[in-house]
């Protein structure tokens, strides 16, 4: 869903805040019989026990020779750090990469008849990996905007929504860039959701309302922290991890959910790879193969993602128009 944006701060009057993490503590857990969590159950053991469909014949031809005769299919995930559940983040042994992307990814591979290799990295790394020809394959919660289009080709495996996160009991309903007005709002520095959320300030300027002050953090941790503790009003972010939160802590609450991609289009997020390489229609007929089987809506049953699936496998759909355009 991230997007490097390059913002123009000084002709926008907002109040765009950097700020430190809260001093960080483990993430409290419900007690038993706490009416306030909900009873959702994710696996985040190292032993994912991951669905690897057998090979696909017709997908497999599709591989450029290369990759076949490699037998491997090298996978970058941005999701150093703390990650984002039930995305992508590190298993209880706090090493092994676990969450529905590596799970997408690592079938696609099965299918092709190759080696799922998962490799963690920074967001900015990912990029670069895959500009060079590190990574045959991103898969990292990645938007499909018509920008990325010039550089990337994608297939799309899921809806994209961004989710308003409050305190739970807050009060809020957020529907509206004046449901934000005189609000403190966080969200992640150089993603799509940064540049909707700046958008939306804009818009409250135009309208004459109290500003938005914007935050970021820069762990989920932190961010959550602010929340808890009144330093922020509501966070803009994934919608699928905004569910987790809410579902494995009891602690808050998803006032408002809106298009990854802008009030007209609906978002979605896409495997990603180096465009013109030659790859993006044995991606898309696996995918294919996988929603066929019934394995594409068991894994999003695994992280109660199925909300959020698509009927079909779409190469470079239309994606968040370039800005101005």
């Amino acid at each position: 869903m991230r997007t490097k944006w390059v913002l123009a701060l000084a002709a926008v009057t907002l109040s765009l805040t950097a700020c430190a993490a809260p001093e960080e503590e483990a993430a409290a857990v419900p007690a038993a019989g706490d009416a306030s969590a909900a009873a959702v159950k994710f696996n985040d053991s190292p032993d994912q026990n991951r669905i690897l469909p057998p090979k696909d014949d017709a997908a497999a031809a599709l591989l450029p020779p290369a990759i076949a005769a490699k037998g491997k299919l090298v996978i970058g995930v941005g999701a150093a750090g703390s990650g984002f559940p039930p995305l992508a983040f590190a298993a209880t042994d706090n090493k092994t990469l676990i969450g529905n992307e590596p799970d997408i990814a690592a079938a696609i591979a099965s299918t092709l008849g190759l080696e799922p290799v998962l490799e963690n990295t920074s967001w900015e790394n990912l990029f670069i990996g895959l500009d060079s020809g590190k990574f045959d394959l991103g898969a990292s919660n990645i938007t499909v905007t018509e920008e990325r289009k010039l550089k990337y080709d994608f297939v799309s495996y899921r809806k994209d929504d961004l989710g308003w996160l409050a305190k739970k009991g807050s009060g809020l309903t957020i529907t509206k860039p004046a449901d934000i007005a005189g609000k403190k709002v966080s969200v992640s520095s150089g993603t799509n959701q940064e540049k909707i959320l700046v958008e939306w300030a804009e818009e409250v300027k135009k309208q004459g309302l109290a500003p938005v002050e914007i935050k970021y953090y820069q762990t989920n941790q932190a961010t959550y922290l602010a929340l808890g503790s009144g330093q922020i009003d509501v966070h803009l972010g994934p919608n699928p991890s905004a569910a987790y939160h809410v579902a494995t802590t009891g602690q808050t609450e998803i006032v408002g959910t809106y298009s990854g991609a802008g009030a007209t289009l609906q978002g979605l997020i896409a495997l990603t790879t180096k465009k013109d390489n030659g790859l993006v229609k044995a991606y898309a007929a696996a995918l294919d193969k996988l929603i066929a089987s019934g394995d594409y809506t068991k894994i999003l049953e695994r992280w109660n993602l199925t909300n959020e699936a698509v009927d079909k496998a779409e190469v470079n759909p239309p994606g968040l128009p370039i800005e101005g355009k």
